[in-house]
């Protein structure tokens, strides 16, 4: 729209260029044709002369030898102006035809009133235009953007984005259509120069284009600064560009009540009574003391261990008068999307929240709040980043003993990682689950569904919420990566292991413990010489 704005600016000067130009072929031509004045008289030979008449004719001869030469070099200057002018004129209808402005703002001076109000119809359009009101169709889980959450006092934020590169295309479509959008306006600008209209400037296209930095302070706008080739090797042309952001704007303001929304959290499960055992702690303090709005399906496969499992289900349901239970018993293989698949599907109620969860789960009353506030019916679906915690041993290997679960469970660097990589915890309504098809019932063992149904919700138009979250933790466990997997998820699966052990400086440590065990040996030594 701006570049659009850009070339309307410059068209009356291009015309004026070459009304400019035409006159000042027209004068020189009438000059040049014009009669020399007595002092500019050419020297005639005497009239007495005997060659005076061949001396007139090859004088005139020569005269309107050169005249005629003259007015074809005219002719051709004035043709060259006309298909520049042609080409000019070409180019801005192609720019037109590309760039439409849809809400042809004019920001009249001289009216106040009228820019203000096409102002706000363009902010109000920036809003229309974002994932606000609807979702819009994405191709892959790698173009969704990501939330960041935030307290009074702290944000919550991925360092770094899911593919990991340090180097790539922009796989976001907002951050890829700003960055065309600068480099066009910056070629505009570069084009349009102030001063001079009537000097012939080199024309710049993108590929003149160097490189370019800009960083964004989010209470005040983005800084642009460009560099294109410039007339010679050494010599550049650097522009500056500032997006200003506009006031913040009211979207909605209305009540939420959840008093009456019930979360079903469905576990699948096969065997790993210990795990459960604690899973169901976190449960009975969590789910049913705190938040009391919530039903429990356990989808178990297998027999084995299983008497143990609806053991400590019925020892809580009698100690806490818990009822909102369901056990459905599978005999067959573990499979995690098929559990999750039938436990949403048994739900015979009204529609309702569903938390698809594991054992190795720790989840916080807020969290259960949060999985509520951030999903509606047919408009949005949870996909929240949870914090994974490094394996303990390693963390607080150097101290007398491990703290308890509750102290462990700490954001910072050195004990866990935000995982953005996975998908497996998600909340959603059952009647969104149901529509968009559920789980991949193809898919067998470890890993792959919750990607699957991930990328069935990014291609629908439902918003889809993916923040990393305060109150719900991936708890370490050791990580077996069975040979039945296929070769894809059993990638997956060793990719997984080698993020859940520690950080980079916990396993350097680790990796250089004899070369630091040498050192402090040599270390000891040294002193008791001295």
């Amino acid at each position: 729209m701006m570049l659009r704005r850009g070339f309307i600016l410059f068209l009356p000067r291009l015309v004026g260029l070459l009304v400019v130009a035409c006159c000042l072929v027209s004068i020189v031509y009438m000059l040049a044709c014009t009669p020399k004045g007595d002092n500019q008289q050419l020297a005639l030979p005497r009239v007495h002369s005997p060659t005076a008449k061949e001396g007139y004719e090859a004088i005139l001869q020569e005269r309107e030898e050169q005249h005629r030469n003259y007015v074809i070099s005219l002719k051709k200057q004035i043709a060259q102006l006309k298909a520049e002018l042609q080409g000019r004129s070409e180019q801005l209808k192609n720019m037109q035809d590309q760039y439409p402005d849809p809400l042809d703002i004019r920001l009249d001076r001289n009216n106040p009133e009228k820019a203000q109000a096409n102002l706000l119809a363009f902010l109000h359009s920036q809003i229309h235009k974002a994932e606000v009101h609807s979702g819009i169709k994405l191709s892959t889980e790698y173009a969704a953007v990501p939330f960041e959450s935030f307290t009074l006092q702290k944000v919550y934020q991925l360092e770094t984005g899911l593919t990991r590169h340090p180097e790539e295309k922009p796989v976001r479509k907002d951050k890829r259509d700003e960055l065309i959008e600068v480099i066009e306006l910056a070629v505009g600008s570069l084009n349009n120069p102030e001063g001079d209209s009537n000097a012939k400037h080199h024309v710049y296209t993108a590929s003149d284009f160097v490189e370019g930095i800009y960083r964004t302070e989010k209470d005040k706008g983005t800084l642009y600064e460009l560099t294109f080739k410039g007339d010679t090797k050494h010599q550049f042309k650097k522009i500056v560009l500032f997006r200003p952001f506009g006031p913040v704007m009211k979207v909605k303001n209305e009540n939420v009540n959840m008093a009456d929304t019930v979360i079903n959290v469905i576990v699948p499960l096969a065997k790993r009574v210990s795990k459960f055992r604690q899973f169901m702690q976190n449960f009975r303090e969590m789910g049913i003391q705190q938040d009391g709005r919530i039903h429990l399906t356990v989808v178990y496969f297998g027999k084995e261990q299983m008497n143990e499992v609806k053991s400590i289900l019925e020892n809580t349901s009698k100690s806490a008068n818990f009822k909102n239970f369901t056990f459905i018993q599978l005999n067959e293989e573990f499979s995690r999307g098929k559990g999750l698949d039938i436990g949403a599907r048994f739900w015979k109620g009204n529609n309702v929240v569903l938390f698809f969860c594991d054992v190795d789960i720790y989840f916080t009353a807020e969290f259960l709040n949060s999985c509520r506030l951030n999903t509606q019916p047919g408009k949005k679906v949870f996909y929240p980043i949870l914090f994974s915690q490094y394996n303990p041993s390693i963390i607080y290997g150097h101290h007398d003993s491990i703290p308890s679960l509750e102290q462990q469970l700490i954001i910072k660097k050195e004990t866990g990682f935000w995982r953005d990589f996975g998908f497996g915890m998600t909340c959603q309504y059952r009647s969104d689950f149901i529509n968009i098809g559920g789980f991949d019932l193809d898919i067998k063992g470890w890993g792959g569904e919750d990607v699957h149904l991930y990328r069935k919700y990014l291609h629908s138009n439902l918003i889809v919420i993916r923040t990393p979250v305060r109150g719900l933790f991936h708890l370490w466990h050791e990580k077996q990566c069975l040979d039945e997997l296929t070769p894809e998820q059993y990638k997956m699966c060793m990719q997984s292991k080698a993020m859940n052990e520690g950080s980079h400086g916990q396993l350097g440590m680790l990796v250089f413990k004899q070369e630091i065990e040498t050192h402090l040996h040599r270390q000891k030594l040294s002193s008791k010489k001295t």
